[in-house]
């Protein structure tokens, strides 16, 4: 389990030179990084789609000005003046990425925070393939600025994107994230932070759970957090969920969701990380050392009863399940977007009205 109190935070903010940081994207680019090379493919590409778009309105220009009357002579001058910008632009463009307030900056000192503390950063990279709610929609999910472990406890912090819709209605939804990985699998419970929500109490996660599977808890929990837990697990999440552990997630995460799924406990903001703030990363890491903790000590004798053999004591340890979890506690039960299915039924009954007239 990462300690948060001996990391060594200074890499995010101490200076860093050009030549520093053109090293290490030399460095990471002979080496074959994954994302170092698909960095390289993006830029390729903007640069490719901005050309074809610059050449298509040079031309509109060009008629523009010679149909207005315009001579050859304003259409050199005009066109050498926007040669000039876009490569003046190209040339500070590149110059600011490749630099110490870039993006290659940023993975540098990145780069140097996970080196001095034993873990290792992933600037960018494609779908994690977790299980938990924020994982499973939208399309060209990415993360970026990830640290992980790379031994002891598996730990992940970043940030995260994916896109919904198309056209105008395209938007992209963007998260920051923190994933541990626990011992036993546990019936999927969520903790809804009623911090974050919207304007008239509505959940800010992208999925929607039925509100029969709500398990209301004592004190201030219940101010802090909407629980989710399968029907029938009302007594396994209180098992998890004790008092101690209540106090230490509204204390350390009351302004997060938390989810709980199979082996995994996820912790998500409604923003994504800002990477080279070190109070962000001493919060996620203490989230951590603090309440991971306890939620791995808390839960490495839980056991589902449901999947106990026929033959098995009631008193048999957690090992007898074979740390498994019934397919009734697995996931929890969504509701159903009516006003999407609505939306689908009268565009349906709209078209197929225009259609057969």
């Amino acid at each position: 389990m990462i300690n948060d109190t001996t990391l060594d935070y200074r890499p995010l903010t101490d200076p860093v030179d050009r030549a520093e940081v053109t090293a290490f994207r030399k460095r990471v680019k002979a080496a074959g990084e994954s994302w170092a090379t698909s960095s390289t493919g993006s830029t390729v590409l903007l640069i490719f789609v901005l050309l074809i778009a610059g050449v298509v309105g040079l031309v509109g220009l060009f008629n523009f000005i010679l149909v207005s009357g315009g001579s050859p002579a304003t259409v050199l001058v005009v066109f050498l003046s926007i040669v000039a910008v876009a490569v003046a632009g190209t040339v500070i463009t590149r110059w600011y990425s490749t630099g110490p307030g870039g993006q290659w900056g940023r993975w540098h000192r990145l780069a140097q925070f996970a080196s001095v503390n034993g873990l290792r950063s992933i600037p960018t990279s494609n779908e994690p393939g977790y299980p938990g709610s924020i994982f499973q929609v939208g399309s060209g999910r990415t993360c970026t600025d990830r640290i992980q472990t790379v031994s002891g406890r598996e730990t992940d912090v970043g940030s995260y994107a994916y896109t919904t819709g198309s056209g105008k209605s395209k938007q992209t939804h963007s998260w920051g994230y923190l994933a541990l990985r626990l011992d036993r699998n546990l019936p999927h419970m969520v903790l809804d932070a009623k911090s974050n929500n919207g304007l008239f109490g509505g959940t800010n996660l992208p999925t929607k759970f039925d509100g029969d599977q709500v398990l209301s808890l004592e004190g201030d929990f219940d101010r802090c957090f909407t629980l989710y837990c399968p029907q029938h697990y009302e007594r396994d999440a209180l098992y998890v969920f004790t008092p101690d552990l209540m106090a230490l997630l509204i204390d350390e995460t009351s302004a997060f969701d938390v989810e709980i799924i199979d082996d995994w406990m996820f912790v998500y903001s409604a923003d994504p990380f800002d990477a080279l703030d070190p109070s962000m990363w001493k919060r996620m890491f203490r989230i951590v050392s603090v309440v991971g903790a306890k939620t791995v000590d808390q839960t490495e004798r839980y056991r589902d009863e449901r999947m106990l053999p026929a033959a098995a004591s009631v008193l048999a340890g957690a090992a007898a399940t074979g740390n498994r979890v019934a397919p009734a506690g697995r996931r929890l039960r969504t509701k159903i977007n009516w006003i999407a299915v609505g939306s689908v039924a009268v565009f349906a009954v709209a078209w197929f009205w225009i259609t057969l007239r």
